[in-house]
Parts: C-alpha cells; sequence; structure tokens
C-alpha cells in the first residue's frame, strides 16, 4: 500500500513542476522578440541570460545590456 502511495506522490509533484515553467518572451534593444521555453537564467557575474529558444529547442546566450524587457507569456 505505501508504494501506491509514493507513486501518486512522484506523479503528482510531476504534474506539478510541469506547470510551473512558463514561456517568456526577451525584447532585445534591437526590437527582436525571443520565446523562450521555460524561464531563462541570469548570470548576475557574466551579465549573460541564458534561455532555451522555442522554436529551435536549442539552448543559448544573449548579454544583458541587448535585453530591453522579459516577460511571462500567458500559456
Amino acid at each position: 500500500m505505501k508504494f501506491y502511495s509514493v507513486l501518486t506522490l512522484i506523479f503528482c509533484s510531476a504534474v506539478l513542476n510541469v506547470g510551473c515553467s512558463s514561456n517568456q518572451a526577451i525584447k532585445t534593444t534591437d526590437g527582436k522578440t525571443i520565446v523562450t521555453d521555460g524561464k531563462p537564467e541570469v548570470d548576475k557575474e557574466t551579465g549573460l541570460i541564458s534561455y532555451k529558444d522555442a522554436q529551435t529547442g536549442k539552448t543559448e546566450q544573449i548579454n544583458r545590456d541587448q535585453v530591453s524587457n522579459m516577460s511571462e507569456l500567458d500559456n
């Protein structure tokens, strides 16, 4: 019986974690908009923002100075 309780807990945790990642829009200073898959990570030491591009699936980086705005998209 405990086995099924543990499985249920793992399943519920996985479902909740999937729902937490939201796409973001990064607007650049040159007018482009980049849609990310999940929340970008900001490295305060280097000034780089790492993100997974929603269109290509590749992990990319952009300099913080090239970003004018970041906002969460409604999924």
